[in-house]
């Protein structure tokens, strides 16, 4: 049976509702700490450094304790298992969930409302992100980091194949794309992956949206114009057989990565340890350069993830679960572990200050990295809005790149495709969509 479409406004109410009777039940079972010993709390996520920052937590902080239990990454189960033991009342307090995701998860009625908890908090952060941790004036989580996007590189390499600097313009990427290609065919500037939201990060750059609300509606715009002109020139430069087409952060990138065949990478902060640590032999040899951009008068640039600690349905001891999520993204050593180890960018405006932003980088040639994302993030636009259907958005997406990568498509047909794809889905769940 087809759902009736209900408003947007109405679809946050529902959702809100629930998470507040949610909140009554869970504050029944008891809010605060117990009398017997210490809060125990449970808490899901993947990001390497997470069990260091709770073991700092657990050893400051003998009346709450918390226990980390590694998950596969959200888009590789993650998030499903999640969903799952939500809806069946045995999730964990805490949750490593992006922002992207989180819009879904509340749609799903999985997430706790802590407002009362979380609010004195807000202040402590970027308004943007505090913003994608809430629906409709309701807080569920604290966030972690923002993820701003740089150029990834080689610099033996760039001089072996006659690139004098790294390219600051999309123009000129292009340009070292086949000037690398045609001095050696089996070497690449770069790689054309299948990562949904990498792929977000270059459409944010351009003032691009994908959702949007208004008139009490959502709106969807993933085939705009400006995604055209996105999707156009990617796929100018795989039809022109300029980029190797690995899969997104698979052993086959880093091979070719540490083989020499693939020079570079357009990623976000957190990319920066992943290809330290899964690259081997280059160090010392790879530096941090601005994204390249669309226009250098007026530089923009991407975004590429973010997260929050967030706290799932029916958590038993939600005051001291907003808490230690707090805590995590505003102490000093926290955010100094979750710099050096899960190579966030601080959510937190006193993280931006941290001394761990400051440290020279071995791996990238002792470079202090960090400088070109701190420049950079003034020029992020912070009106990006996800939708309430995106682990299906992803899903569909990052087939989509997959098949444009190998031929099988062409990218200007999936964005058609996952915009019709997306309108279907957000239909299904009851909601009212612009142009249909």
């Amino acid at each position: 049976m087809k759902a009736r479409p209900v408003s947007m406004a109405a679809a946050l109410a529902v959702v809100t509702a629930a998470a507040l009777v949610a909140g009554c039940s869970s504050s029944s079972k008891g809010g605060s700490s117990a009398a017997s010993g210490p809060v125990k709390l449970d808490f899901w996520g993947w990001a390497p450094g997470y069990d260091q920052v709770v073991a700092q937590f657990n050893k400051s902080h003998p009346d709450i304790q918390v226990t980390f239990d590694k998950t596969a990454s959200g888009t590789k189960g993650g998030y499903t298992k999640m969903l799952t033991a939500a809806k069946a009342g045995n999730a964990p307090c805490l949750a490593q969930v992006g922002y992207e995701t989180l819009p879904s998860f509340a749609a799903a009625g999985a997430l706790e409302d802590v407002t009362k908890y979380a609010s004195d908090a807000k202040s402590q952060f970027a308004e943007w992100t505090w913003n994608q941790v809430s629906v409709e004036g309701h807080t569920y989580g604290i966030p972690v980091d923002t993820a701003p996007m740089a150029l990834m590189y080689r610099k033996d390499l760039f001089a072996k194949y006659g690139i004098d600097k790294p390219p600051a313009t999309w123009d000129e990427y292009a340009a070292d794309a086949a000037k690398v290609h045609q001095a050696d065919p089996s070497v690449y500037l770069g790689d054309f992956g299948n990562d949904a939201y990498n792929y977000a990060g270059l459409a944010w750059q351009t003032g691009a949206k994908w959702f949007g609300t208004g008139n009490d509606q959502w709106q969807v715009s993933l085939n705009s114009a400006d995604n055209q002109k996105v999707a156009t020139y990617w796929q100018g430069l795989l039809d022109k057989k300029l980029l190797k087409t690995d899969p997104s952060y698979d052993p086959s990138l880093y091979k070719d990565m540490a083989d020499g065949k693939i020079l570079s990478d357009v990623n976000a902060v957190w990319d920066a340890p992943i290809i330290a640590s899964s690259v081997k032999g280059g160090a010392g040899q790879w530096a941090v350069a601005p994204m390249p951009v669309w226009g250098a008068a007026n530089p923009a640039y991407g975004n590429d993830g973010g997260s929050a600690t967030a706290i799932l349905k029916g958590c038993a001891h939600a005051k001291e679960a907003t808490e230690f999520a707090t805590w995590m993204s505003t102490d000093a050593d926290s955010v100094s572990n979750l710099i050096k180890v899960t190579g966030i960018y601080p959510a937190a405006t006193s993280g931006l200050s941290n001394p761990a932003l400051s440290a020279p980088d071995a791996f990238y040639g002792n470079q202090v990295i960090y400088d070109v994302f701190k420049a950079e993030a003034p020029h992020v636009a912070t009106s990006w809005q996800w939708g309430p259907t995106m682990t299906q958005t992803a899903t569909d997406l990052g087939d989509g790149l997959g098949k444009a990568g190998t031929g099988g498509t062409t990218l200007p047909n999936v964005l058609a495709d996952v915009q019709g794809k997306t309108l279907a889905g957000m239909k299904q769940q009851g909601l009212t969509v612009a142009g249909g």
